[in-house]
This record gives structure tokens, C-alpha cells and sequence, in this order.
């Protein structure tokens, strides 16, 4: 039985973000292997959390910069370890090889945080976002850590295109693994367009792209309202701050409901789904429930970028607030539009999201660089390069951290 250390960013909360969602697939896929898996994280416990005590999956705190993990990993002795974001495998990956050099060491990306970083700031300055963008402290970081491990896990064909192109990263060290969905346990009915009513968005509000996306829809919604003066966009998402509860208005249908008890629910309630997204990256959750749930949506060509590859969107994509509002009224009283969209989830979703076949492939990837680690560790000059230097500035780094705490 193969031992899986995961040590993630944050505890897992699925019913919160995509993230949380994408994690406990991650463990699943494991655990359906029969493997022993641990989560750890030095993140404190919220209130969202998963128990994964229900999943037969234990899980440890951990505490950064401290010995402490040395004497755990090495008791633990995990034959496969996986980092959740890149900052964790800056944190303890030095402390891994060090203590288990033979586990496979596995960076799930969760979505390229160097690209969500540039795109933002080009955003803020009000100009397109160029590759240029790209070439910061957050990219050599993050980019580094993924060249240490000997896995990284990519949730989006345009990373995977990005990371090989642009950063010239070997396609043996990443492999493509978007959200994955049970299609066999898809409902197998949804409501239907007259059973349904209203606009829908959620998102975790602590996301800066899901935030923008709100106060963009403030710019959108007019233009809808305008030609549907009866109808309510409701913005759903986990820790509203008090400036997005400031921006209920019942009287223009502009509705922050807050967190979601079953995102499913409301999701299918809705007739449209609305993610006018202006930065970002990875692909969205949001938008993937939309398709499980038969909700036409209209997003952007960031919202839908690494979702379809080449394949209908399931909706309309529109990147300005005048073809956004068009494309949303007009899914919204266009029956035949919204069956139209329907289909073309039901595609997506069997062409690209099959949990069956992307956790085999997962699973096969992880056996054939485990088979010879060796070997596989050798044709990563610039890794093993990275982690002689990355073993001494970043280890020393937490050494002093350390000896600052005891006093």
C-alpha cells in the first residue's frame, strides 16, 4: 500500500471554491487506490471545512519554519508527497527531499498563480495583459517549484500550452488534469425553462477575480435590467465582506445572497448563470456547475479559456457590458438558445471531465515516474540544479526562522 502525504494551503472546503472542490477529487483518486492518505496543512481549521475523517482520509496540523515537520515526515515516511500551490513546496519541499528523498513529489497547481498575478496587474492599469507581463518574481517562484517536483498537475490546455511554450517546460514533468466529474452520478433530470427564473453568480468572495466579476455586474446589470425589469440577478459566495453586502438593492433586482447552502440547488434554479470574469486564470468551478446542472451561462473568453478546447460553449461569450447584457437577455427568452446550450454541456462534459478516465490517467502517470524515479529525475538537470541552491537559501531562510521563534 502506497503511503500519500498531501499538504495543502488550506483545509479543503469543496462547498466554498472550486479549489476545495478539485482537492478532495485529488484524495478520492488516491483513496479509490487503496492507498493510505494523510492531509496536513498549516493552515488554521475553518468553519467551511470538510471532515475528511468521513473519507477515511487522517489529516495533521503542521507548523511552518519548525523542526517539527522533519520528525513528522520522516515517521510518516509517505512514498508519494503532493503540494497544493507552489508556496508549499517552497515551505516543506526542501524538508521532503532532505528526509524522504525517494517519494515522488507531486505540485497540484491548482491554476498558474504567476498568470492570475500578471493578468491582474495589467487589469488595475487598464491595458491588454502580454506574455512580458509574465516575467516576475511570482513566475521564477513558481515556476521553479515545478521544475523541483517531479509531477505537476494542470488544470487548464492553455497552461499546459503556456508552461511548455513560454517557460519551455519539459511535457514530462506536467500533467493536464482539469476538474474531474462522476458523470455517472450527473442528475438525470434538471428543471426545465419555464420551471426556472432569474439571474445567478457565486464565488468565493475572497477571490480577487470573483470580486471584480461582482463589480462589474454592477456596470452589466442596467443593461439587462433595462429589457427585463422584472427580473433578480443573485450573487451567491462564501465570506461576503460588509462592501458586497453594502451592494444589495432589492429595488433593481440586485441581490448578494452569501454563502449557499447547496450550490447545485441554486445553480439550477437560476435560467442563466453570469461570470463576466476580466482576469483570472486555471478554469472556473462556477462554470463547470453550470454544465452539470444544465444552467446556460455567458462569461468571457477568460471565464471560458482551458473549458472547451474546441467544442461549443454551452452558453455565450461576450467581452464587453453591452454584448455581455445582448447575449444574456437573449439566452434568457430563447428557449431553443437554452436547450442549444444544454447540449453542448452534455458534450463537454463527456468529452473532457470524465473522472473515470482522467484519475486513470493520473493514476498511470504516477506509476510510470515511480517505476524509475531515477531515471526520470535525470533528464531534470535544471531541477536537480535548482534544488542544490533551493536546499540551501530557502533552508537556511527557515533555519533562522526558527531560531528567531525560540527567542
Amino acid at each position: 500500500m502506497k503511503k500519500v502525504l498531501v499538504i495543502g494551503y488550506v483545509w479543503p472546503e469543496p462547498n466554498s471554491s472550486a479549489a476545495g472542490t478539485h482537492m478532495m477529487s485529488l484524495l478520492n483518486a488516491f483513496k479509490a487506490q487503496q492507498w493510505q492518505v494523510e492531509f496536513a496543512t498549516p493552515a488554521q481549521r475553518t468553519e467551511h471545512m470538510v471532515n475528511l475523517d468521513d473519507f477515511g482520509i487522517t489529516s495533521q496540523s503542521i507548523a511552518l519554519n519548525c523542526a517539527s515537520f522533519d520528525e513528522y515526515v520522516t515517521a510518516y515516511n509517505p512514498d508519494i508527497v503532493m503540494f497544493d500551490r507552489f508556496m508549499m513546496e517552497e515551505q516543506f519541499g526542501w524538508r521532503v527531499d532532505k528526509h524522504c528523498p525517494q517519494a515522488v513529489k507531486i505540485l497540484d497547481t491548482e491554476d498558474l498563480q504567476c498568470l492570475r498575478n500578471a493578468r491582474h496587474e495589467a487589469h488595475k492599469a487598464k491595458r491588454e495583459f502580454s506574455y512580458d507581463d509574465l516575467h516576475s518574481d511570482i513566475a521564477k517562484r513558481e515556476i521553479a517549484a515545478i521544475l523541483r517536483c517531479d509531477l505537476s498537475l494542470i488544470i487548464s490546455s492553455y497552461e499546459m500550452t503556456l508552461l511548455k511554450q513560454v517557460f519551455k517546460v519539459d511535457s514530462r514533468l506536467l500533467q493536464h488534469l482539469p476538474f474531474m466529474v462522476d458523470l455517472q452520478a450527473l442528475p438525470t433530470s434538471s428543471k426545465s425553462f419555464a420551471e426556472r427564473q432569474h439571474f445567478m453568480t457565486i464565488g468565493n468572495f475572497r477571490h480577487a477575480p470573483n470580486w471584480d466579476a461582482v463589480l462589474y455586474l454592477q456596470e452589466i446589470w442596467p443593461l439587462i435590467r433595462k429589457q427585463l425589469p422584472k427580473a433578480e440577478l443573485h450573487i451567491y459566495g462564501s465570506y461576503p465582506p460588509p462592501k458586497a453586502t453594502a451592494l444589495n438593492n432589492p429595488k433593481s433586482g440586485f441581490l448578494i445572497k452569501g454563502w449557499a447552502d447547496d450550490a447545485y440547488e441554486v445553480m439550477q434554479s437560476a435560467r442563466v448563470c453570469l461570470a463576466p470574469l476580466r482576469f483570472g486564470a486555471g478554469i472556473k468551478g462556477k462554470l463547470l456547475e453550470a454544465m452539470i446542472m444544465q444552467t446556460p451561462s455567458v462569461t468571457t473568453d477568460i471565464g471560458s479559456e482551458g473549458m472547451h478546447n474546441a467544442l461549443p460553449w454551452p452558453g455565450k461569450i461576450a467581452n464587453n457590458a453591452e454584448d455581455f447584457a445582448h447575449a444574456a437577455v437573449a439566452l434568457y427568452n430563447d428557449e431553443s438558445q437554452f436547450t442549444q446550450a444544454q447540449l453542448a454541456a452534455n458534450s463537454l462534459l463527456e468529452s473532457l471531465y470524465d473522472k473515470a478516465q482522467l484519475s486513470q490517467q493520473l493514476i498511470e502517470r504516477i506509476q510510470l515516474v515511480s517505476a524509475d524515479l531515477a531515471a526520470h529525475r535525470r533528464k531534470n538537470f535544471t531541477g536537480q540544479m535548482l534544488k542544490h541552491h533551493t536546499m540551501r537559501s530557502t533552508q537556511y531562510m527557515a533555519q533562522w526562522i526558527a531560531e528567531k521563534n525560540k527567542k
